[in-house]
């Protein structure tokens, strides 16, 4: 089975961590993960510069760690992102801003790949309001 899977919530929402977790469940079932599109807050989980107190575990770290690690499509949108000054070196040099806070493995994109991927997927998940 194929999933997409897009969420809606920041770091310090638990719905970031149980979007990681059914991710992982997802492909140790032997299924599919087609696309993750992070949306709204969820663009926070894709900056370099997140930093979780020492005695939690980064949120931030583990998606960027279980993204690389099995080589899965991470889409951030765009709007949301520059919203909330999330920026990769493109948008950084594009708006004149003095750094980017994003890169590998997360792309910068729009909605359209969010619908591409509702039109491949079998199942899609939301998580976060």
């Amino acid at each position: 089975m194929n999933f997409a899977i897009v969420l809606l919530a920041g770091p310090q929402d638990p719905a970031a961590r149980s979007a990681l977790n059914f991710a992982r469940a997802v492909l140790a079932s032997g299924h599919q993960v087609s696309r993750l599109f992070f949306y709204r807050d969820a663009v926070h989980l894709a900056t370099t510069l997140g930093v979780q107190p020492q005695d939690e575990a980064d949120i931030h770290a583990d998606w960027r760690a279980f993204i690389s690690d099995n080589q899965l499509d991470a889409v951030v949108c765009i709007a949301a992102a520059l919203r909330r000054g999330v920026l990769n070196a493109d948008e950084a040099t594009r708006w004149q801003r003095p750094t980017a806070n994003t890169g590998a493995p997360w792309e910068l994109s729009g909605l359209g790949q969010w619908v591409d991927s509702l039109q491949t997927a079998d199942r899609t998940v939301t998580f976060g309001t």
